[in-house]
């Protein structure tokens, strides 16, 4: 496994620690969960990505993630304290949308398919004639 890699879960684990027991902000809320993170090769940046079950609005979301960007100082400070690195990565909150996209995709694909599924139990025209059955001259 890669530097950036390992260092990307050690970010992960921790600033989830740090969420759930060291912040004290009430807009961030106890709801908050750390998705991914991606640092950068040069191990300078860490892209944080989080989501909350409180923020239902863009808006919300927004504010949550302005919150945890003006922390960032505290965040870096607490990571330092928990690590031997020779520098700590920048933390940039984002906020993930994949979350609640996943949910409302899984809905989209099931009406798809139900609706293909009534399509393929409609009989078309070509069924029709056939389930007259053969015409019988005398």
């Amino acid at each position: 496994m890669s530097r950036d890699l390992r260092v990307a879960d050690f970010v992960r684990d921790e600033v989830s620690r740090i969420l759930q027991r060291d912040m004290r902000d009430p807009r961030v809320g106890s709801f908050v969960s750390v998705n991914d993170v991606k640092v950068s090769k040069d191990l300078s940046y860490a892209e944080i990505y989080v989501s909350s079950l409180q923020a239902e609005d863009a808006e919300a979301q927004q504010e949550l993630i302005g919150v945890l960007n003006k922390a960032a100082g505290f965040f870096r400070t607490e990571l330092a304290k928990r690590h031997t690195m020779r520098t700590t990565p920048k933390p940039r909150f984002h906020y993930d949308e994949l979350v609640e996209r996943g949910p409302r995709l899984e809905k989209l694909i099931g009406q798809a398919v139900s609706q293909d599924k009534a399509r393929q139990d409609t009989p078309g025209p070509e069924e029709l004639d056939q389930s007259t059955g053969p015409k019988v001259e005398d």
